[in-house]
């Protein structure tokens, strides 16, 4: 069982950054692929990125190049920073946790029913 908490969201201004973090409790958070997504006002949750228990990533081609992410073994943390932020990135971020064997590199990743465990959310507001 992997218990997941977002932070780090809030208001912005276009072009602006943000960092999003999200803290695992429980057993073997570094075997998990880490998994962030995104569902706007309406529309449905999308795949924002991924960060394999291998430390692979891949990306939403939306989100390549302003985001990146990266994870902390030992702080139980897996973050995603936002840069060059737009109104069209403002949705409730969500992180999750799936399986070790998940790569990053494989469609099944951006996938929302490849992962098991989900955070709560937090929000992102881009004003332009």
């Amino acid at each position: 069982q992997v218990q997941l908490v977002e932070s780090g969201g809030g208001l912005v201004q276009a072009g602006g950054s943000l960092r999003l973090s999200c803290a695992a409790s429980g057993r073997a958070f570094s075997r998990y692929a880490m998994g962030w997504f995104r569902q706007a006002p309406g529309k449905e949750r999308e795949f924002v990125g991924v960060i394999s228990a291998s430390y692979g990533v891949d990306y939403a081609d939306s989100v390549k190049g302003r985001f990146t992410l990266s994870r902390d073994n030992v702080k139980n943390t897996v973050y995603v920073q936002m840069k060059s932020l737009k109104p069209e990135d403002t949705a409730v971020y969500y992180c999750a946790a799936g399986r070790g064997d998940l790569k990053a590199d494989n469609s099944w990743a951006r996938l929302s029913s490849s992962y098991d465990y989900w955070g709560q959310g937090t929000q992102v507001t881009v004003s332009s």
